[in-house]
């Protein structure tokens, strides 16, 4: 397997950003040799300890603008088994050295930065497909393994296969990430999400013992399951190291058609019907007009609408959606390929923020009966943030019981001086301005505050209320699996929720 080299949104000489509170564990001379000795790699070079404390939240890319990292690991640890993982757990379990599991590094959250120093456990090692079950569709698979590594092994077997995975950080994400974030790929709403598709884990708890959980069918009564009390952690109660995934032919069919609508609204339950009656297309998503116009130039709300499957499947899903559009206007599926060709793209993120405009997405989750009431507040809200320029919705997640809205702004604030060395305290605040805007208007509708990015270190301080009642049982989890707060400290709301 290939690790891809990263294209990094930053630069500079990692010079820690000192407004993060932390203790900054570092790490002794003497650990480090032990930790050598494990067989993993370990380095304690500048530039690979700046470049690991870094992800693609764009907080980070504001701070790269001025050569800064929001902390800096003490040393990169690269192991290559579980039971090196196992190793290296043991030792900064009993040194007590914060860890900061990490891989691809695409999340957008933070969650990947060590603010209490100590080591960032780079998991691309774990790189092995261990093995594909063609009988029962399942693949086990290491957690350092990237997307387009994967998707090419299991295509090039004699039938072919897919995970259905795809998310948009398909080229810098792993396995690992996906899970330990609850990810979703672009084609969830035929596929499902990762913890849809997960079986069983190999984790490694915060003191080195190894867990394996479930994997031994698709389904089972033996308690509580505890492959799920690990997708999401995001690295806080364990270190994913393995996984057991269900796969999937690669379809037979494939057919596309897209839509304007008069309104949003309009959209949304067109999209509503069309799950209702179980059709569940791979891609259903719907633009408000200022993303129709910014990315199909339509002047209306854009559905585009992509599915594969067994020809079968296809025709009548298809012909569910073109019942339930039937008052929309038509539009050419040349769309749907105009937005399968620049999906993936992030490339305008850091020339925004180096000239001065604060850019970012927020997702969340809701039942269909609170999305327009939700849009509408939202969009309110960010608008409502002294400097916004815009703010604007796509759905982009779409399921039976509700769907995922992904809300787009940019602004920058009022106040912002000229100098960009001291105009960052400003963008910040403008930032956190508009995520608390947001959050407030997404808790007050009882909606999800994520849907598939996660928490990481931007969303930790809302945390206890996003979760309410069930907040206390959650810490007496990471208690339990973590007593020593060595895993991924700061984040998922615990620890310290201030930190940013």
């Amino acid at each position: 397997m290939t690790v891809p080299t990263l294209v990094s949104p930053l630069a500079g000489d990692g010079t820690p950003d000192e407004r993060l509170p932390g203790n900054r564990v570092a790490v002794p001379a003497s650990i480090l040799a032990d930790l050598a000795a494990t067989g993993a790699s370990v380095t304690t070079e500048m530039a690979a300890r700046s470049e690991s404390s870094r992800d693609w939240w764009p907080v980070t890319i504001g701070w790269a603008t001025i050569g800064a990292v929001g902390a800096l690991a003490g040393a990169v640890v690269r192991p290559s088994s579980t039971e090196q993982v196992a190793a290296v757990l043991r030792l900064c379990h009993d040194a007590e050295i914060p860890v900061t599991p990490a891989a691809g590094r695409s999340g957008v959250c933070g969650g990947s930065i060590p603010i209490a120093g100590g080591i960032s456990l780079d998991l691309t090692g774990l790189d092995t497909i261990v093995n594909v079950d063609e009988v029962s569709l399942t693949l086990t698979v290491g957690a350092g393994v990237f997307g387009p590594d994967l998707e090419r092994h299991l295509s090039g077997f004699s039938s072919g296969y897919t995970l259905g995975h795809w998310p948009q950080s398909m080229d810098l994400s792993t396995v690992g990430g996906w899970l330990a974030c609850r990810g979703a790929g672009q084609y969830s709403t035929r596929y499902g999400k990762i913890e849809d598709m997960v079986r069983g884990l190999t984790v490694v708890l915060a003191d080195g013992t190894i867990i394996e959980t479930e994997g031994t069918g698709p389904r089972s009564a033996t308690g509580p399951n505890l492959t799920q009390l690990f997708v999401g952690s995001e690295g806080t109660l364990g270190v994913i190291t393995e996984a057991t995934l269900v796969i999937h032919p690669i379809a037979a069919a494939e057919q596309r058609s897209a839509y304007s609508f008069a309104t949003f609204s309009d959209g949304l339950e067109a999209c509503r019907r069309i799950l209702r009656r179980g059709a569940a297309p791979a891609v259903l998503r719907l633009y408000d007009v200022p993303e129709s116009q910014r990315n199909f130039e339509v002047d209306g709300n854009v559905l585009i609408v992509l599915d594969e499957a067994d020809p079968a499947i296809v025709e009548a899903t298809m012909g569910i959606v073109a019942e339930e559009c039937a008052s929309a206007t038509p539009l050419d599926t040349s769309l749907v390929e105009r937005w399968m060709g620049h999906r993936n793209d992030v490339s305008a993120l850091r020339p925004l923020w180096e000239s001065g405009v604060v850019v970012d997405t927020i997702e969340m989750a809701g039942p269909w009966a609170a999305l327009p009431g939700v849009t509408e507040a939202i969009i309110a809200a960010l608008s409502a943030v002294p400097g916004t320029i815009v703010a604007s919705v796509h759905q982009s997640h779409a399921y039976t019981d509700g769907a995922c809205l992904y809300f787009t702004f940019a602004g920058r604030s009022p106040e912002r001086p000229e100098d960009p060395a001291t105009a960052r305290d400003a963008d910040d605040a403008y930032y956190r301005a508009c995520w608390e805007a947001a959050t407030m208007a997404i808790e007050r509708s009882g909606s999800a505050i994520s849907h598939h990015h996660g928490i990481g270190l931007n969303r930790s301080r809302f945390m206890a209320c996003a979760l309410g009642s069930a907040f206390p049982t959650l810490v007496a989890i990471k208690d339990a699996l973590d007593p020593k707060g060595l895993l991924n400290p700061g984040k998922l709301g615990l620890g310290d929720t201030e930190a940013w």
